[in-house]
């Protein structure tokens, strides 16, 4: 009915509509009401509800792409299903970073895979390549796999065939960073929602950082190049991790405000 009601409305009438739930957001916190209004609009204009039950969840502090049931990601849509840790829009950077990186037909690794927003990218840049994904959560790997990802279900690496040992060309991972001192000083709605394991990265925040570190030695070809999300103070002690795990070609990413986003390392070659 309310899919009906929006589609009949006229440009001003849906304006209001706009304009109002854009205020209510607003007044809310909500750093981008307009946006979020947008998209909350949609959701309705597809079906997924009606406006003063969804306005109601964000009002609560519910994240917007668990209500919509997506979140725009590379210029994709990727599904996001609720309790599933919800792609940053700084991530996109990585992704397409490891779009350049991975061969047409080569194969690319995503741990910590979530929604699968990283992997899926791949898999639609190179869908000749072989993309796996792994997530220790159950509700992450069903949703990555509805985003068409082939996902397991386990903790890193573990799930991984012994196959793709010293096989891979990329790997990736969008593990949890926040060290676990800070936690408190995220987004109360973040903190009220979101899984804290995809949150908590322990001590500095760098303790998966560094597991992943040492795992892609165990998975990339000589020659491929593994990609890890960071953030805060912590690439010089990853970057320190990655070299004494035999990788080289160490470089860190930063965002257009010198903010550490992303260290990347490869696999070096071997002697001929």
């Amino acid at each position: 009915m309310e899919r009906r009601h929006l589609s009949a409305m006229s440009e001003e009438r849906l304006r209001e509509r706009r304009s109002h739930i854009a205020h209510a957001l607003a007044e809310a916190g909500c750093v981008a009401p307009d946006a979020e209004a947008d998209e909350l609009l949609r959701a309705v204009s597809e079906g997924t509800g009606q406006v003063p039950q969804l306005l109601a969840r964000r009002l609560r502090g519910e994240p917007l792409a668990w209500i919509t049931g997506s979140v725009s990601f590379c210029g994709a849509r990727v599904l996001v299903d609720p309790g599933v840790f919800v792609p940053r829009p700084h991530t996109q950077a990585l992704a397409l970073g490891a779009v350049t990186l991975l061969p047409p037909d080569g194969i690319a690794v995503d741990l910590c895979t979530g929604s699968g927003a990283v992997a899926s990218i791949l898999s639609s840049a190179h869908p000749r390549a072989t993309v796996m994904a792994t997530d220790i959560d159950p509700v992450a790997v069903a949703c990555a796999r509805r985003n068409g990802v082939l996902a397991l279900e386990g903790n890193l690496d573990e799930p991984l065939s012994p196959s793709l040992r010293e096989r891979v060309d990329v790997m990736t991972a969008v593990v949890p960073y926040v060290p676990t001192e800070e936690l408190h000083l995220l987004p109360r709605d973040v903190l009220a929602n979101e899984p804290r394991h995809s949150l908590d990265g322990g001590r500095r925040g760098t303790a998966v950082l560094c597991k992943v570190a040492h795992a892609a030695t165990r998975w990339l070809r000589p020659g491929g190049t593994v990609l890890l999300e960071l953030g805060g103070d912590q690439a010089n002690e990853v970057a320190t991790t990655l070299a004494d795990a035999g990788l080289s070609e160490i470089h860190t990413h930063r965002d257009g405000d010198g903010q550490d986003r992303a260290i990347e390392a490869r696999r070096p070659q071997r002697a001929t």
